[in-house]
């Protein structure tokens, strides 16, 4: 299967050879946005051989990368199958996008970066692509787009185990989206994500930190109930339609 360019996702950045982080790195994002772009359709099985000679690597370090993807729930080891790609559960998804709300409003509390004007730059080019993506709209364009700015609204923040527990929470819950897209249209996805940029470069441009938490928890609220609305009810438990 074709990786993406960096130049396609913020995920993947071009990385020198040698160091065995920077393998283990480009693996992992590089595995990461395919099963995120259903790229890797769930129950698809993930070969440690095919990736090893794919990344021209041993097994050793493809095996440590599929131990981290299932660690964040995108794969699980099968036992007599091997790594399977996981089928994202709609249950699941209520409570990490209640988590995700909350976490919204931390943003801009805790250790809040100021952005420059470089920062401010790369949200407006992301906004401009967006505008140019909605004349031919596709879902794949939405999710690297909505990717990208995701990159952006994590570096508002400089506190670590912040920025990482919401990456987590973000990538297991894109999928959920990118299923849904058939049902939640979309052209309306692309309208409220182009409005949800424009809203966070405005605060950012004045500098108000804090308003892109509340800005940003407001449209993680409005994803989760369309979500929610166009969901099969057969999909949810007695206790996430009660939610």
């Amino acid at each position: 299967m074709q990786t993406e360019t960096p130049s396609d996702t913020a995920s993947i950045e071009p990385l020198p050879s040698g160091s065995a982080r920077e393998r283990f790195d480009r693996i992992y994002y590089t595995l990461r946005d395919r099963i995120c772009l259903l790229e890797y359709a769930p129950s698809s099985r993930l070969s440690e051989e095919e990736l090893a000679k794919e990344f021209s690597t041993s097994r050793t370090p493809v095996r440590r990368v599929l131990a981290r993807l299932e660690s964040e729930g995108l794969v699980e080891s099968v036992h007599g199958v091997g790594t399977i790609v996981t089928d994202p559960d709609i249950n699941e998804l209520v409570q990490i996008y209640h988590l995700r709300m909350e976490l919204a409003l931390l943003i801009g509390k805790l250790s809040p970066v100021p952005r420059d004007a470089k920062d401010l730059e790369r949200i407006r080019s992301l906004i401009a692509r967006c505008d140019a993506a909605m004349q031919n709209p596709t879902q794949k364009a939405f999710l690297l787009l909505n990717m990208a700015f995701f990159a952006e609204i994590r570096a508002f923040t400089g506190n670590l185990p912040l920025r990482e527990i919401s990456e987590r929470l973000y990538y297991q819950v894109v999928r959920v989206v990118l299923k849904m897209m058939p049902k939640l249209g979309l052209a309306e996805e692309f309208a409220a994500f182009r409005s949800e940029m424009q809203a966070v470069l405005s605060a950012a441009e004045i500098g108000d930190w804090e308003a892109i938490g509340y800005i940003r928890r407001a449209h993680i609220s409005m994803s989760f109930h369309r979500i929610m609305n166009y969901a099969d009810k057969t999909e949810l438990s007695a206790d996430a339609v009660r939610t």
